[in-house]
């Protein structure tokens, strides 16, 4: 008789340490994501490319991430063969580096999402923002083909500094301890630049329209695995 109840004794203080299991959550974390771009500088046609990034992640608690990313991809617009896509002739490809210092905040951290369906999938949703640098590499057509005693001005490389706002939604992905350990991010980033890298020109106001910072969009998906450092958090994360 004593057997069979230090073994429920044993069973039970199992279950409770699996049901606490999901207070738990790893602190760090890598992520690799893979995004379609388009810049906004001062060309009038931009086109679509590829960026990727890998990030290192602390969770501050399971809902706000910081992370550190560095990215690389190309961004591109204008023709200087084509005068229907540039009047002028000008055109860049810009395979630029950034390094960026960003923090989300998702809904699950301001919210109580227990045992409410609805609220365990808004709690997913997620904005946050950032600060970094991009160098650009870029690789632009200086001479005007049109009036070739003119040379467009600008930099073929420099850093600006970059701020990244941030939105999206995250796929979590519990183990047997109901723990997020895999997690699926799928989002929007709108990278505002400080200066006029992105496509090398810095040519007057009055010679072309350009009234706005440099900037690019990013629609994103990645994923982030966890690892390390676990700790525990004030309600179940999974919430059901």
């Amino acid at each position: 008789m004593k057997k069979y109840l230090l073994l429920i004794v044993l069973a039970f203080a199992f279950h409770e340490g699996k049901a606490q299991g999901s207070l738990n959550y790893a602190s760090y974390g890598i992520g690799l994501s893979a995004s379609r771009n388009k810049p906004y500088a001062d060309l009038k046609k931009e086109f679509n490319n590829q960026s990727y990034a890998v990030t290192f992640n602390y969770y501050y608690t399971p809902y706000v991430p910081i992370g550190l990313e560095f990215q690389f991809g190309k961004l591109s617009g204008g023709s200087n063969t084509d005068f229907k896509i540039d009047a002028s002739g000008r055109m860049y490809e810009n395979n630029y580096k950034a390094l960026l210092l960003h923090m989300d905040v998702q809904a699950g951290e301001i919210m109580d999402y227990q045992g409410n369906a609805a609220l365990n999938v808004l709690k997913n949703l997620y904005f946050g923002i950032g600060v970094g640098g991009i160098y650009n590499d870029v690789k632009a057509q200086r001479t005007d083909p049109i009036n070739p005693g003119y040379i467009f001005p600008g930099k073929d490389k420099g850093v600006n500094l970059i701020v990244p706002l941030r939105f999206g939604y995250e796929f979590k992905f519990y183990n047997a301890y109901d723990e997020p350990n895999i997690r699926l991010d799928i989002g929007y980033q709108h990278n505002i630049t400080f200066g006029e890298g992105l496509d090398g020109y810095a040519d007057a106001s009055t010679k072309f329209k350009n009234n706005a910072l440099d900037q690019y969009t990013q629609l994103t998906i990645g994923i982030k695995v966890n690892f390390g450092g676990e700790t525990s958090y004030d309600k179940e994360i999974r919430g059901y």
